[in-house]
Parts: structure tokens; C-alpha cells; sequence
């Protein structure tokens, strides 16, 4: 996508290069608080102010068509709302692990002109005891993220598909390493694919570990798309193009790498990803792998980079490979032909229309 300036004001240069790396051992979460299963998410509702009733009227009358009792009706629904948004955006903070304020009210309220809701429900997340998220500012702009608490309540809620591993985006969002412009990167990605519909905010999961024989793959995010198959994606700034090919050569690992567990002796044995994502026939190929390149100061601009690297790839036709810039991918939507694949010349597809591999 033609290069937009970063809306996120990026302090420095580092990439995240997780795939290269050793999973992180998962935070320990501490255990819910007595009232967290009961809480379950409904945390102190929104005091909506209620329309003044007309004079002469008896606001406490018991008729439903007394407008005291509208007004009451009225002050609870909203309480209600305010309650299932601050569940949301706690669930989707445990998910992504840090967002601004605008780009929770893309996920959750896109109809919305403002934030003011998603900030009205953070300020009673952070306002709880302990507090369910935290914040950093920069550059007049929040960052929000979970903290070990909000990890316990949410967990507590029984919504999330895996509470296992989830670590806070504490040290994401302090970064000064351009280690929070990676990860609001990523959330502009499940902004756009969310806008699409093309898979829910909501299937998306953060640096999952999978198994590879030469140690553990990580991948910024796995993402359930909306026809039931999942893909790999892979967001880069900084990385060097050398590290982006050994991000190839780990996926190509994995490919082949044995699943975990005993199995099963009924059937031939399965790899891990056929276990993970292929379901029960093994009726779906490899997922494919999605290189969304965003901008970094610095550094030459996302529609050169990738360029770059589809000149230093190798087509690996086990592995579909396919790239876009998050300009792009944000500006025409992720249901667009943005997609270039490699070893296929430079034309785009559609994420429906990417080759099979073989």
C-alpha cells in the first residue's frame, strides 16, 4: 500500500523478530479474587444520567407508562450495555494484549463517531481494585493493555477459547523499541480483516507456540478466517531480509513437525499443523503464511521492502507466501485483491483466490 506516515508515532527501530526465538515461558496469572467468578466480567456499571421527568409527574409511580419508570428502565438497560462493552474490551485486550482507544472502538463500536464509551469503560476497568488494565501515555496518545488482574477476570469469564499463556501487554506498551508500534500494527491488521469480515476480532490468537525441530515457532498472530481455515501472519518493520527468509525456512520446519502427544494408533500419523488446523479429514492445506509490512522511521518504505523481499524469496510451493502493506491492507480492505504472491508475479489476489500449495 502506498506508504502512509505511521499514525502511531514509532519511537525507535527494533522489530520483534519472534519467530526466531524460543517461546517465552507463559506469565503466571494469579488466581481470580473471590469475587471474580461471580463478577464475571460485570464490573461497576455506567452511572448514565437519567432525563429530568416533567413537572407535576411521579416519577415513583409503579405504571409502565409513568416516565419515572421509563427513566429507571432506561438507566438499567444502559447499566447493562456498559457492562457487556467493559467485558468486551477487556476480552479484547487479553486478546491482543494492548490497543489505543480508537482501534477498540473500530472492533467494538464502529458505528460510533467517538470513543467515549471505550473510554468511559476503561476508566471503570482501570478504577477497579485491583485494576483490571492499565495504561501508558505517549505523545498525547493511551496505550491500554490487561493487567495480571484483568488476565484472572477474564479468564474467570470462561470467554476466552485458551486462557492459557496469556501474558499482559505491559511490556509491550512501555516499549521504547518499537516493540508497541509492532503490536498496534498487528491490531490495525484485525481492524481491517474485522472491517471485511473476513474473521472476527475475536478468533485471533497472539504468538502461539508451535513445535519445529529446531525449536519453537512463533508467529505474531494465527488467525481463524470467516470459511473455517486459518492462516499464519507475520507483521515487519525492521526485520532484516535475511531474518524474514529464516522466518520461511521455520514455517517450512513446521510443515513436517511431528504433533505432540501420544496420538493415535487407529490412524497414520498426523503432523502438528494437521492436528492444529487441517480438522478432521484432512481436508485443508497448510494455512498460508501473511506478510503485512508496516512502516518504521528509518527505514525504506513498507511498498520497498516488499518489493525486496519478493526479489530474495524462493518460491516454496509447500507454503503459500503472500504479502501486502498495511497502507494498503487498511486502506482498500483485507477482502481486496492486496495480496502479491510470491513465485507469482506481481499481480494481487483476493485471500480467496491465493493458490493451494502443493
Amino acid at each position: 500500500m502506498t506508504t502512509a506516515p505511521d499514525p502511531h508515532t514509532p519511537p525507535a527501530l527494533a522489530d520483534t523478530a519472534a519467530t526466531a526465538s524460543p517461546a517465552p515461558s507463559p506469565a503466571t496469572s494469579p488466581a481470580p479474587s473471590p469475587a471474580a467468578s461471580s463478577r464475571r466480567l460485570t464490573v461497576v456499571a455506567d452511572q448514565t444520567p437519567d432525563s429530568p421527568a416533567p413537572a407535576g409527574c411521579n416519577s415513583a409511580s409503579t405504571g409502565t407508562d409513568v416516565p419515572g419508570e421509563a427513566s429507571r428502565a432506561r438507566k438499567a438497560a444502559a447499566a447493562k450495555a456498559g457492562a457487556d462493552l467493559r467485558g468486551e474490551v477487556l476480552l479484547t485486550l487479553t486478546q491482543l494484549r494492548l490497543a489505543t482507544p480508537r482501534q477498540l472502538k473500530a472492533l467494538l463500536l464502529p458505528h460510533q463517531q467517538d470513543t467515549d464509551h471505550v473510554r468511559r469503560a476503561l476508566r471503570n476497568l482501570l478504577a477497579e481494585s485491583p485494576a483490571l488494565v492499565g495504561r501508558t501515555h505517549r505523545a498525547q496518545q493511551s496505550y491500554w493493555y490487561c493487567t495480571p488482574a484483568g488476565l484472572a477476570e477474564a479468564a474467570a469469564s470462561g470467554e476466552l477459547a485458551s486462557p492459557v499463556g496469556r501474558t499482559t501487554g505491559k511490556r509491550i506498551a512501555a516499549s521504547k523499541t518499537g516493540l508497541r508500534e509492532h503490536g498496534l500494527a498487528l491490531v490495525d491488521t484485525v481492524i481491517a480483516f474485522h472491517q471485511a469480515e473476513m474473521a472476527d476480532h475475536a478468533d485471533w490468537r497472539v504468538e502461539v507456540p508451535h513445535p519445529t525441530p529446531a525449536g519453537n515457532l512463533l508467529p505474531d498472530a494465527v488467525v481463524l478466517l470467516a470459511d473455517g481455515s486459518s492462516a499464519f501472519v507475520e507483521i515487519d518493520r525492521t526485520m532484516s531480509y535475511a531474518g524474514l527468509l529464516a522466518k520461511l525456512e521455520r514455517y517450512d520446519a513446521y510443515r513436517v513437525a511431528p504433533a505432540s502427544g501420544r496420538g493415535n494408533a487407529a490412524r497414520a500419523p498426523r503432523s502438528h499443523w494437521q492436528e492444529t488446523y487441517a480438522g478432521p479429514s484432512l481436508e485443508r492445506p497448510f494455512p498460508p503464511l501473511l506478510f503485512v509490512f508496516a512502516p518504521a522511521p528509518r527505514r525504506a518504505t513498507p511498498d520497498t521492502r516488499e518489493a525486496t523481499f519478493h526479489d530474495r524469496a524462493r518460491p516454496n510451493w509447500r507454503i503459500t507466501v503472500a504479502t501486502t502493506t498495511l497502507h494498503q491492507l487498511t486502506h482498500d480492505g483485507a477482502g481486496r485483491p492486496v495480496w502479491r504472491v510470491v513465485g507469482h508475479g506481481e499481480d494481487r489476489r483476493a485471500l480467496t483466490a491465493l493458490p493451494k500449495p502443493r
